[in-house]
Parts: structure tokens; sequence; C-alpha cells
């Protein structure tokens, strides 16, 4: 359990003063940091406000009871105040999907907080831990097995600070909920930058519909991406040109260069597979650029660690991206029973469709990464479509990060000259190369037969030949001699 948590004295600040200028009686939102089980210690870099939902309305609000109920049923136990907060849970859950998305490794959404009064916090403590439970469903920590977040209070009467470290468990409720010592300080100065550029190229085998449980193109390289992971758990790493160990000592203030590299191991994802089965194969390559930021006392190998979780979690959230997209394109589209068969699998997203039924070769681009200027020269990320420019990333952090603007154009980073793309390839495409290559071959083998048989026999033919050139000589010089021997003796 985590029991000290140090938030960044100077975003926590600023935190206040803007929701205390803004004169509202509840605010719910997100706390942006890290928790470390190697110190055992939380830190707190930034807290961001869960923006209003589709409907224009805020994900929390104070619900004041009626004061005529409240009287009748006041007890001696029961508080003077039964206010309580009424918070769209889901809401807050979907702001942490996407705000996850546009954080690098060694930043996480750690829980949430409450702008709150006193007894409207205390009479709402399970609103408050469902919350965290489906805020944790929905970012979940890849480099890391700690199982709690936190609920940082921020209280207006009297003003005060409070953390609470949340244990996720089935059944959570208010027992689960316990204290945590916090303070201030300088945290965001003394964060290590680790950067990497990782090259992959992933290929999936496409399994006839009974072979495989994973059969529409997002299910198979989801699956995987799962694979690649595990493979990539066991990469060694080399920073600024020196072999990482498990004991290797902090790192300097300066950025530094991470390559990783892969162990030689057989392609798991084609195991358990026969080539009968196999109807195509899938394509999915290109590089990633990725950040990472580690806490001056963390040994550097959790740098490498988050950088591999990093790396993974860039490759789950542009296919997410895809298939929102795929699934916005499904709610809008008509498919009328009068419809065949053939034109509803035509219609169907990309993301969608069943490749293994599919007679085309299917081309996707993903989205291209961008790195975003924050917090004391850190950077967050956002993806965009081929079709997108920069100024999109501007909606994306004023609405999600809660930036007041977008920074200059000149400090973004588009490291990604060309974004990860996956081709599919029928069972066909892929063999008859193959055929071919080796129909040439043979037929290189045949000719080349031919005519060492062709040569063998115009070479026998050309010895007999002189076999019997030399016959007829030897003989016409047996005449000759025996005709001169006889003239002689006459």
């Amino acid at each position: 359990m985590v029991k000290t948590v140090i938030g960044e004295e100077t975003q926590l600040n600023l935190a206040e003063t803007r929701i205390s200028q803004s004169a509202i009686p509840a605010q719910v939102g997100l706390v942006i940091g890290k928790l470390s089980s190697d110190l055992d210690r939380g830190f707190v870099y930034d807290l961001i406000p869960t923006p209003q939902n589709d409907a224009g309305e805020p994900a929390c609000s104070l619900v004041e009871t009626n004061k005529e109920k409240r009287k009748a049923s006041k007890s001696k136990s029961q508080p003077a105040d039964s206010s309580f907060l009424a918070i769209d849970s889901d809401w807050v859950a979907e702001h942490a999907r996407q705000v996850s998305r546009m954080l690098l490794g060694g930043m996480k959404v750690v829980g949430i907080y409450v702008w709150a009064s006193d007894n409207a916090y205390k009479n709402s403590t399970m609103v408050l831990c469902q919350t965290i439970k489906g805020v944790a469903e929905a970012s979940p920590f890849m480099t890391t097995d700690l199982d709690e977040r936190l609920l940082i209070h921020i209280c207006y009467s009297p003003r005060r600070w409070t953390c609470r470290s949340c244990a996720l468990t089935s059944n959570i409720t208010s027992s689960s909920l316990r204290p945590s010592d916090f303070k201030v300080g300088k945290v965001l100065n003394s964060l290590q930058r680790f950067r990497c550029t990782y090259n992959f190229d992933i290929r999936l085998p496409i399994l006839n519909g009974g072979a495989s449980n994973y059969q529409t193109l997002s299910e198979i390289l989801r699956q995987g991406i799962a694979i690649h992971a595990k493979e990539l758990r066991g990469a060694r790493a080399v920073i600024d040109g020196k072999l990482v160990i498990d004991n290797e000592p902090r790192a300097t203030d300066s950025l530094h260069e991470v390559e990783l590299f892969l162990p030689f191991m057989k392609d798991r994802g084609a195991e358990a597979c026969s080539l009968k089965d196999v109807a195509g194969i899938l394509l999915f390559r290109s590089s990633v650029s990725s950040y990472a930021y580690l806490n001056s006392k963390e040994p550097v190998s959790q740098a490498v660690a988050e950088i591999k979780g990093d790396i993974i979690r860039s490759l789950q959230s542009r296919l997410d991206i895809i298939c929102d997209e795929a699934v916005g394109e499904l709610v809008s589209t008509d498919y009328s029973v009068e419809k065949g068969k053939d034109e509803i699998l035509s219609s169907k997203p990309t993301s969608q469709l069943v490749l293994h039924l599919s007679r085309k070769t299917c081309s996707v681009a993903f989205p291209r990464r961008v790195f975003v200027p924050w917090l004391a020269g850190i950077f967050i990320c956002d993806y965009l479509q081929q079709s997108e420019s920069l100024e999109v990333l501007n909606d994306h952090c004023v609405e999600l990060m809660s930036m007041v603007a977008l920074p200059d154009a000149s400090t973004i980073l588009d490291l990604e000259v060309e974004a990860p793309s996956l081709i599919t390839k029928s069972f066909w495409d892929v063999v008859l190369p193959f055929f071919s290559a080796t129909s040439s071959s043979l037929d290189r083998s045949n000719t080349q037969a031919e005519a060492a048989e062709s040569s063998r026999k115009s070479g026998k033919k050309l010895n007999f030949h002189i076999m019997l050139a030399v016959f007829f000589l030897f003989v016409s010089i047996i005449i000759g001699y025996v005709l001169y021997v006889r003239g002689n003796g006459i």
C-alpha cells in the first residue's frame, strides 16, 4: 500500500486556485502521476478536471436533500448536512480512458480528486469508490501489479487536502480506503527522461473460421499485440550505448537514448496452427517513438519497463482509435433486412472485416503519434490520422487535459516519419510467389539437365567419329606398310 504521496506544489496550488475561483460547489477530476512499488510512494503531477458530458452537464454535482424530509429522518448519528455528490461515473471513466492514451511512460491516471464540503464527501463514500474502480478499469496499469488508486479530497470548508489509498477489490467498500501521508514538493523537475525509437515487423496468420476464435481484423491484431507484448518483456535494453542490468545505478539528468533488442525465438503467433488452417497473413510493421519519465530514486530498469509498456500501449491506443471510429460508422449505417449478405459484408468498416472471408487485399494506415509539451519540459502525446493536421490537437488538449491553449507549433515533436500500417494477404498471395520461384527454379534445373544430356550425347557422337577416323587411319597405315614390304621383296 502507498503510505506517502508527494504532489507537485506548483500544479496543486494552481488547481486549488482555479477551482476556488470558479465558485462551484463540487467538482471531480483525474489525478495524474505515478505509484511506485519500489519506493512505496505515490507522486502527483497534476489534477485534470473532467469536462461536461455530451448533454452539457457537469460530471459531478451537489445534491441537497429536502429539508422537511431531512428533519423527519434526522437521528443523532446523522450529520446535520446530508447533502451528497452525484457523479457520472461512466463519464469520468471515459475521460480516464482517453487521457491515458495521451500519457507517456511513467505517467498514469492514478486516481480521482473531488472538490466538496466535508459532509458531502463523507456522505458519498460509496459512489466515490465505485468511480475509482471504473477509472482503474478504463485505464489499467501495464508495468506494475499495484492494485490501488488514490482519492484526493479538497475540502473548502475548512480548506484542507487529504489523500486516501483505495484498494481495488471485487467488492469495493468504504473500508477499502486507507489514509496516506500527503505532502507537497518539487516533483516534476527531478524526473529523468528517456527516449526510444522501436522498429517492429509483426506477421500474424489469418486462420480459417473453425481454427481460431479471432476472426476480424481488430481481434487478430489485438491478439497479436498481446503476444508481442510478452516477447517484448524479454527484450534487452541498451541505454546510451551501455547494456542495462537489473541493479543498474540511477541515471543522470540528461535525455537518455534507449535501444531494445528482442531475443532470438520462435514466432509464438504461428506455433499452434498448421498450413491447412492458414487462409492468409497479416503484416504489421513500422516504428514507434516512445518517451518515459522516471523518478530520480528509481532504478534504470524501471525506465526500461516503462518504455516497453508505453510502446505496447501506443499500439493498443491506435487500434482503439480505429475501432472507435468503426463503431461510429456502424451506428450511422442502416443495415436493413433487404440488404444482401455481400452488400452488408462490403459495407463493414475495415476493422470489423472477417479476414478469412475476404477475397481482397486489405491495407490500413494507423494514426501517427505526435508529442506536445505539457509541464516542466514533459511531453504528452496525441494521435493524428493521415487527413488530420496539427490543428486537431488543440481541441483534444484543451478539452481532455484542461490546457489553456496548444503551445507553439514549433515545439510539437512529429517524430514518426511513417505511421504504423498493416496489410493483409490471402493464402495464395503468400504461397504463389513461392511456387513461382520454385517453378522457375525447377524450369532452370530442367533446362540445365536437358542441356547437359544434349551435351553428353553430342560428346559421345564426337568421340565415336574420332575413334572411327583413328581406326581408318590405322588400317590405312597397315595396308600401306604391307604393300611397301611386298614391293621391296619382288
